[in-house]
């Protein structure tokens, strides 16, 4: 484990720039879970996540010398950032290699902060490949995201802030991709409460660290695609994978449809904007993938906040259709004068208001004399649209419907 006195000295060294961020109760999420949850809001931290902790400390922790050679990071975002932070606070340079498909806004991020830029890879693997050969060439030191005693205790201070906070939690919820955080905080918790059990997360589709952890060895994957991009490691650490190994008591997955319900219910519940990463603990739950905490009090850890907004807006389309509050249908008319009226007016006296209507005549698959409207309701649950549907069927239209 990480020594528990390496861990309070982090927290001592970073206390001046970091936020103690809120750790607090989540009334809709306990009631929907049947736990007793308390939110460690992590993506309220400085630069939106964690990552700063293990970063500031890292930097703080080389010498003058070491730090004059400037550092070298590669990072989806999120340890870009806090690299980034830490080093504009310290007044040294700062290169971060982050994979070609990282978000806009977490790229904007680093590039505040002073910080160069290169894309490079399809994913973290390929960019921290990158960033390893490129440091060496240029005698940079490198800054690794997870696989680095400093770093490790630097996540760990959360898990301080939060058994300081709540001494008698039953479980620790701490998402998990490379390993970093859930090491420190791991080593942390066992050390000070033996009896909190921990629990990582990580995402179906990159799944390399729960396959090494019930292997009990280190497994690579050969590719990974998950909406977490904060969680998206293709290859295990041998060093996290001990620490994990040694202090971690539980690590499962979850799937893309339940992290982005995930997002959704805490915009929505909870009003707090969480990245996929973040909100991976609180997707097992509402999903129920961890039956044997009912009843218990845990804490659950949103790793960070710095979410695309473009993919924001898709899982919240899609969340309004699978709760009912959206519906898209094609209704088949007879083209002539007064139909989409006709069909418009009974849409208003349902109360289905539209807010999006298109009008085909000309696709190959309608007959001659009949046009497609294409229309987006906005709906107030599935037993109005069930009504939409009858009158519908009631008066003849065919119709299908988008999913």
């Amino acid at each position: 484990m990480i020594d528990l006195v390496t861990i309070q000295d982090a927290h001592e060294r970073i206390r001046s720039v970091v936020v103690e961020t809120p750790f607090s109760y989540a009334p809709r999420l306990s009631e929907q879970s049947g736990c007793e949850v308390y939110l460690k809001k992590e993506n309220l931290q400085v630069t939106g996540a964690f990552k700063i902790r293990g970063a500031y400390n890292k930097i703080a922790s080389l010498n003058e010398h070491e730090r004059s050679l400037g550092v070298i990071a590669a990072s989806a975002g999120n340890h870009a950032q806090g690299v980034a932070m830490a080093a504009q606070i310290f007044g040294i340079n700062a290169l971060i290699v982050m994979p070609e498909s990282t978000p806009l806004t977490k790229i904007n991020g680093v590039r505040y902060y002073g910080a160069e830029v290169i894309l490079a890879g399809s994913n973290y693997d390929e960019a921290y490949a990158y960033a390893n050969d490129y440091g060496q060439k240029e005698g940079m030191v490198f800054v690794h995201p997870f696989a680095d005693e400093a770093v490790m205790a630097g996540q760990g201070t959360i898990a301080l802030e939060m058994l300081d906070a709540i001494p008698d939690l039953d479980a620790i919820v701490i998402p998990v991709g490379g390993g970093g955080l859930i090491s420190g905080m791991a080593s942390c918790i066992k050390q000070r409460s033996p009896h909190v059990e921990v629990i990582g997360i990580g995402a179906l589709g990159a799944p390399a660290m729960r396959e090494s952890y019930e292997a009990k060895q280190p497994i690579d994957s050969l590719n990974v695609r998950t909406i977490a991009d904060g969680i998206a490691v293709r290859d295990t650490s041998p060093i996290t994978l001990s620490h994990i190994l040694e202090s971690v008591d539980r690590l499962i997955s979850v799937d893309d449809e339940e992290i982005a319900n995930a997002i959704l219910f805490l915009l929505e519940r909870q009003k707090l904007v969480v990245e996929g990463a973040g909100a991976a603990g609180v997707a097992a739950l509402l999903h129920h993938k961890l039956p044997h905490l009912q009843g218990k009090k845990v804490g659950v850890v949103l790793s960070g906040g710095n979410m695309d907004v473009t993919l924001l807006s898709i899982i919240i389309e899609k969340g309004l259709i699978k709760s009912g509050r959206k519906m898209k249908l094609i209704v088949t008319l007879i083209d002539k004068p007064g139909s989409l009226m006709q069909l418009t007016r009974m849409l208003q006296e349902l109360n289905a208001n539209i807010v999006h209507i298109e009008y085909d005549r000309t696709s190959t698959s309608l007959a001659y004399g009949d046009a497609n409207v294409k229309i987006h309701l906005e709906t107030k649950g599935e037993e109005h649209q069930s009504q939409i549907r009858q009158l519908l069927h009631e008066h003849r239209y065919l119709s299908s419907e988008e999913n």
